[in-house]
């Protein structure tokens, strides 16, 4: 019997005291799935039920669903080990010491502004995160960072001669019968998000480097439901070992921290928690938007949670602070 029911609690509460409008939510243990539909689509202009069905902006989990999951497939078939230069498939990025894992692992150092970035053009706006600087920070700090997996989605156009949401799409999603999770999804299926120029955004990507990059964007951009994110989430958790387009070897590769001793701890892609009693390592991955994916291979457990706790406003500091909650609570529970 699935128990979370203090998490449930506070997952709930967020929509009671207005926090975001609505959320989708699912515990998953073992072999049982329990999923909820609470409060809004949209609160904005006018007031509308949100779907079970419905297909949100996944924002930065984008990142580990699309552009990580290629990069996995290609470990698994041993066409790379990611200790490959950057250079050597952006020759234009010159320093050569950034590596593949510096960048899945955002250890990268990879930093500075890029002026008037939201009004660059795709090429523009490629050229300028090309010719960033690597700071003294590489190696020696876990800074996340969208521009390590927009260059790693440029990594994957030099190897396939495709966009990386194209690849994502016919080698990750398609096989997987992954139908709902797409970068081009039927708007009027989709949660809209943040106001923008007066207009809500629905079915168009949040992230602003998403709309300006189109499919060579492999931070964000990636649209989905709750029934195909439990179906992708059983295929890390080893429950649906078919769906993911490498073995399990590989996916237990990713419940291990990648970082030295003394750099925040971090896996290819994935961000790390551990367990409270045990303090084996969890994975987890969070999008802008509002949402949350936290995954337990050794009690074959998780949560999703999905929002737009970007709509009507981005400003939205609460969430943050309850979305901390909810994974501690989840994280207590769990042990349970």
């Amino acid at each position: 019997m699935i128990d979370y029911s203090t998490t449930q609690n506070l997952i709930e509460s967020m929509v009671s005291e207005r926090i975001v409008p609505g959320v989708n939510y699912a515990f998953i243990k073992n072999k049982q799935t329990f999923t909820s539909t609470v409060g809004f689509a949209t609160i904005y202009p006018q007031v509308s039920q949100l779907s079970p069905f419905a297909q949100y902006d996944l924002a930065s989990l984008t990142k580990v669903l699309a552009t990580e999951n290629i990069f996995l497939k290609l470990y698994g078939k041993g066409k790379l080990n990611f200790s490959e230069p950057l250079h050597d498939f952006i020759p234009e990025f010159t320093d050569r010491r950034v590596r593949l894992f510096h960048l899945l692992t955002h250890t990268s150092g990879i930093r500075g502004w890029i002026n008037h970035r939201d009004e660059l053009n795709h090429d523009d706006l490629i050229n300028a995160i090309i010719h960033l600087p690597v700071t003294d920070e590489f190696e020696h700090k876990m800074r996340y960072a969208d521009t390590n997996f927009i260059l790693l989605g440029l990594v994957i156009k030099q190897i396939y001669g495709r966009p990386v949401q194209e690849v994502a799409a016919t080698e990750i999603f398609a096989p997987a019968g992954l139908s709902e999770t797409t970068f081009k999804p039927e708007i009027t299926n989709c949660v809209p998000t943040a106001l923008l120029n007066g207009q809500v955004l629905q079915g168009v990507p949040h992230d602003p480097k998403a709309r300006q990059l189109g499919s060579d964007c492999g931070s964000a951009g990636l649209f989905s439901s709750m029934e195909d994110l439990i179906k992708i989430s059983k295929g890390y958790l080893g429950l649906n070992p078919n769906i993911l387009p490498f073995d399990q070897d590989v996916v237990s590769q990713l419940f291990e921290n990648k970082n030295p001793a003394g750099v925040k701890p971090r896996s290819w892609g994935w961000d790390i928690r551990f367990d409270p009693e045990s303090h084996y390592p969890l994975i987890l991955h969070t999008g802008y938007t509002g949402t949350l994916i936290l995954l337990d291979r050794v009690k074959k457990s998780g949560l999703i949670l999905l929002t737009n706790r970007v709509h009507p406003t981005g400003n939205n500091q609460i969430f943050l602070t309850m979305r901390e909650k909810i994974i501690r609570s989840f994280l207590i529970e769990n042990d349970k």
